[in-house]
């Protein structure tokens, strides 16, 4: 029993620890259903401190999303598209104390036995901003905020900024709290 218990704790610990966590913020007031089109704003892509294969699968997974949600790219557009990223280590501490135990009172036997167990978690937290600037007014309207665990492999890389992606622009527009 104390290992499935283990195992189940392990395998939570993992699972919770793969999923990207986002937010977004926005300019209240804005009317975010005229906004048609789209184009990267290139000033923004440019500074992004990233290799130029993981802008690119950055910019991939934005078209793809973008266009899911009936946005047109074109040299004149409503919105301009940047993005920002980041990473920090993120560390995890895991305090495990599993055991039983038995006791009587009055002096009679008892006691109490079992592991203590500590963990330590490191991890490299890639993290993906998204901004929406209005073309016209040159103001930010809109912006996404990504976190999740960084990939090593190319094929790990393009999906999991896929999924940064995806979840990041799932949140626009942004649905006011009435």
């Amino acid at each position: 029993m104390k290992k499935v218990l283990t195992l189940l704790a392990v395998i939570t610990l993992l699972v919770s620890c793969q999923t990207v966590r986002v937010s977004q913020d926005y300019a209240i007031g804005t009317e975010f259903n005229n906004y048609k089109t789209y184009a990267f704003f290139k000033k923004g892509i440019d500074e992004a401190k990233i290799s130029e294969l993981d802008k690119k699968r950055i910019l991939r997974a934005i078209d793809t999303e973008m266009a899911a949600k009936g946005f047109v790219k074109s040299e004149n557009p409503d919105i301009m598209v940047s993005i920002f990223t980041d990473s920090k280590e993120r560390v995890d501490v895991y305090n495990n104390n599993w055991g039983w135990g038995f006791g009587y009172g009055w002096g009679w036997g008892g006691g109490f036995w079992g592991n203590n167990r500590n963990s330590v978690n490191r991890t490299t937290e890639g993290i993906l901003y998204i901004d929406l600037i209005d073309a016209k007014k040159k103001e930010l309207i809109w912006q996404g905020v990504g976190k999740a665990p960084l990939k090593s492999t190319p094929e790990e890389k393009v999906e999991r900024t896929n999924e940064i992606v995806k979840e990041i622009l799932t949140q626009y527009p942004p649905m006011p709290n009435n």
